[in-house]
């Protein structure tokens, strides 16, 4: 497939709306506290049947220092004597779901996120994997994906090599914007060379893939200074970059009640800032994937999206699409089977759920068919920008055009303006629809369509 994308500043005024990242659909607001424990119990019995491989996710929540853009469930603290009971609860639950699944079953895809995963100590890292290890059968280090996220400020070549040691093969770093006042503004301080030191270890010791997080709108950016942030990012020739929209929500998220909203830059230069970004990523070689993200044409990601085989799940673009994901940890979210789940949000509820021998599911969703035929049209669009009718309505025993009228209705504008073309066989993004994927997506949202009243998603740009 053909993997650019256009950047049309009127069109982008216009279709800047909220809407939702779908990382799931249905989308995390529809979770409800009827899923428990027991549903999910059930749910792993059925998976058990298929026998897919399993994906870990990890969520260690603490952070040494608050960034105030940071939208992210964590827990502020300088005291690393939080670690050892969060993670003897973590082993608890290890053992627990282990319980739940066939030992035949690989773990092929795994990620440590947070918060700050390494906020743990050396030791602590080393055994919260030999603790996995000894509970769930890991894939050797030549297909399995075994990720994390990297803060810079709290890693050095010592710990790259330790997580290469353990086990790890592809790291994300946040970098957000090198410029000195845009860090003191967001209270941020990370330098070139604290960055620098942890992508030439990850080189040095082996990695397969090294990704690297910006974020445009933060204070006091404009397109020059990103630039210049951009340009030595591109310098270490990174696999795979995001480059995130900040949104402003201070009334949902309290750090950011710390930026100065006057000191954030204005939405044409957000704009500016974005197409600028676009057009040079473009020169230096990437693809862009979709929504955010950016990955040279040999990536995983990019091969697969060629392939028509990418996915995405709770962590983003995947190309684990066959696993069930197992989510462990204070707020973390499962996939398993046709169900979501999530852990409680808070640590004493967490704990106290562990402590007496639960599970800590509080709430979740069962898919129901339609629910599981939306989801795979949404997933095919955001991720391919394409998909064939017949393939659809031949997976799922549905006349396409008639089972989503509505929805084609609402692409008619769409279409008009040259975001899609849509035809007897097929819907396909065009390049101008692709930094609007949301939009395109949202118009076979079932749930989208009978709300009212502000949606509380971030905006799509």
């Amino acid at each position: 497939m053909e993997q650019g994308v256009s950047f049309d500043l009127d069109l982008i005024r216009r279709y800047d709306q909220s809407g939702p990242r779908y990382t799931s659909y249905p989308t995390a607001v529809e979770f409800d506290e009827s899923f428990d424990e027991a549903a999910y119990k059930a749910a792993c019995a059925r998976s058990n049947e298929s026998g897919r491989p399993l994906s870990l996710y990890f969520h260690i929540p603490f952070c040494d220092t608050v960034c105030f853009y940071c939208a992210c469930n964590k827990i502020a603290t300088k005291d690393r004597s939080l670690a050892p009971p969060y993670l003897e609860r973590v082993y608890r639950e290890l053992e627990m779901q282990s319980a739940l699944f066939d030992k035949s079953r690989v773990v092929e895809q795994l990620h440590w996120g947070g918060g700050t995963p390494t906020f743990l100590s050396h030791d602590q890292m080393v055994e919260l994997m030999d603790v996995t290890r000894r509970h769930f059968t890991l894939a050797d280090d030549e297909t399995g994906e075994f990720s994390i996220e990297i803060d810079p400020r709290e890693a050095d070549a010592s710990t790259v090599k330790l997580l290469r040691r353990i086990g790890f093969n592809r790291m994300s770093l946040g970098v957000q914007d090198f410029d000195e006042r845009v860090q003191a503004a967001v209270n941020r301080f990370q330098t070139e060379a604290q960055t620098m030191t942890v992508l030439e270890a990850a080189l040095a010791e082996g990695f397969r893939s090294t990704s690297i997080d910006l974020i445009y709108g933060l204070p006091f950016q404009s397109v020059e200074s990103f630039m210049k942030t951009l340009e030595r990012v591109i310098e270490v020739n990174p696999q795979r970059l995001s480059v995130f929209n900040y949104a402003h929500l201070p009334e949902r998220f309290k750090p950011q009640r710390r930026i100065n909203e006057a000191d954030l830059p204005a939405p044409q230069v957000k704009l500016d800032i974005l197409q600028s970004t676009i057009a040079r990523l473009t020169e230096a070689g990437y693809v862009f994937i979709g929504m955010d993200h950016f990955a040279r044409p040999d990536d995983e990601l990019a091969v697969a999206q060629r392939a028509g085989t990418l996915y995405r799940n709770f962590q983003g673009y995947s190309t684990h699409a066959h696993c069930d994901l197992i989510g462990i940890g204070v707020t973390s979210i499962g996939m398993i089977d046709n169900t979501y789940g999530q852990n409680r949000r808070e640590l004493p509820e967490y704990y106290a759920d562990i402590d007496a021998g639960r599970l800590p599911v509080f709430r979740g969703l069962e898919l129901n068919r339609d629910d599981l035929i939306r989801r795979d049209v949404i997933t095919r669009l955001i991720c391919h920008f394409q998909l064939d009718k017949a393939a659809v309505a031949a997976q799922w025993g549905i006349v396409f055009d008639d089972y989503f009228a509505d929805s084609l209705a609402k692409l008619k504008g769409m279409e008009e303006d040259g975001l899609v073309t849509v035809d007897a066989d097929s819907i396909r993004i065009q390049a101008r629809g692709r930094l609007l994927v949301r939009n395109i997506c949202m118009a076979f949202d079932a749930y989208l369509a009978v709300k009212t009243g502000p949606i509380g998603f971030s905006k799509v740009i």
